[in-house]
Formats: structure tokens, sequence, C-alpha cells
């Protein structure tokens, strides 16, 4: 903050005396430009912070979905900006993925992506279970985006020490232990409808015993 306002006083205090009249002309003159030369790299050394990416407009038939299944104003607007930012770090996610060999070995072996793209898809037809995926969410699916970002970049390096290869390594062994946290992550949130499966087979198993017309044998 004080280096904020140091140029700032600087060149206010030339200004002031260059109005008054109270010191040399040629100090007055370097007050003013040392300040202004100040204040400029201040502003200029600023990061520029990312702007947040705006929501789609919401259709009239979303509205009116959402709130059939009893969500509130304040539900809505968090499941947008949620499943916005989610679906960002699924496209990033897939966009790592086919840049590197590695990660494209390890979502093949997991099928990482096609699991939290199936997760998506379950939150946007019943988006009153959000609170059940927030695991995947707000920690899997950000930290996994995070780490192949960091690996594409490292592995994109020209000159690679052994240090180097073992950091990749490590890195790709979190990934591949991370992949897997999602896979769960989406079976878990789908097996009530799995459970529910094996007992519509359990019944028609039952029901085609007492009927032999019907049995496939």
């Amino acid at each position: 903050m004080r280096r904020k306002l140091f140029p700032i006083i600087i060149a206010a205090i030339g200004v002031l005396a260059f109005l008054g009249g109270d010191f040399d002309d040629y100090i007055v003159f370097l007050m003013l430009v040392v300040g202004s030369w100040l204040i400029y790299r201040g502003f200029k050394g600023r990061k520029a912070r990312p702007q947040k990416e705006e929501l789609p407009s919401l259709s009239k038939e979303k509205e009116t979905y959402y709130k059939t299944v009893g969500m509130s104003e304040r539900e809505i607007e968090l499941f947008r900006e949620t499943m916005n930012l989610s679906k960002q770090q699924i496209f990033r996610l897939q966009h790592n993925i086919q840049k590197n060999a590695k990660l494209k070995a390890i979502d093949l072996r997991h099928d990482t992506l096609k699991a939290a793209k199936a997760l998506f898809k379950e939150l946007v037809k019943d988006p009153k279970r959000l609170p059940e995926a927030s695991q995947f969410l707000y920690t899997h699916l950000p930290n996994i985006v995070d780490l192949t970002d960091n690996y594409v970049e490292i592995n994109g390096h020209e000159v690679k020490t052994k240090e180097v290869y073992g950091k990749l390594e490590e890195s790709a062994q979190i990934i591949d232990q991370m992949a897997d946290l999602i896979v769960k992550d989406y079976q878990q949130f789908v097996a009530e409808d799995l459970d529910e499966m094996d007992v519509e087979i359990s019944i028609a198993k039952k029901n085609l015993k007492h009927d032999p017309d019907l049995s496939t044998k």
C-alpha cells in the first residue's frame, strides 16, 4: 500500500511546490517527472485479473425446469455457475489428455474423461443432486486439471534433467490416482440407479421362473 501511495505523494508535492513557487523550478520539475514515472510503473506493473467468463443466457425452458424441481433463484445461480466452470475444466482436461501420450494412457486405463462427462450429464438431468458431487466438482476435477496443466507444461521443456523426469513420473502417478477417484465419484453417484437395476433384474428372473413360456431357455 505504501509503495502505491509514495509516487502519488511525490507528484502531489511537486504540483503544490510548482504552484506555490516555494522551490527551485528544476527541483519541482524533477519531482514531477519522478512522481509521474513511478505512478506509471505502478499501474503498468499490476497484473491484469482474469475476467470471469459470463454465463450463457438462461432459456425459459430451463428456468421453468429448475423451478419445477424446487430450486430457488440462488440455487439456480449457484448450479449454473458451478456447471459452467466444470464444463470448462472438462474441456481443459480433454485438451491436456489429447496433447500427451502418457496422459492418454492414463485416460484409457481408467476412462476418466468419459466418467467426468457422464457425471456432468447426470447432474444436468438432476440438478438437485449437486451437493452429492461436491468432491468431484470442487476437489477432484480442479486438481486433476491443475496437475495435467503442469505436467503438459513441464513435459514440453526441450531440456530435461534427471530430477525433472523424476518429478514427471511422480506427477503421472498422482494423476493416475486422481483419475481413479473421478471414476469412483461417478460410480458412487449412479450406485443407487445400479441398485435399482439389480432389483428389477432379480424380479424379472423370478417372473421368468414362474412363467416357463417367457423363459429364454
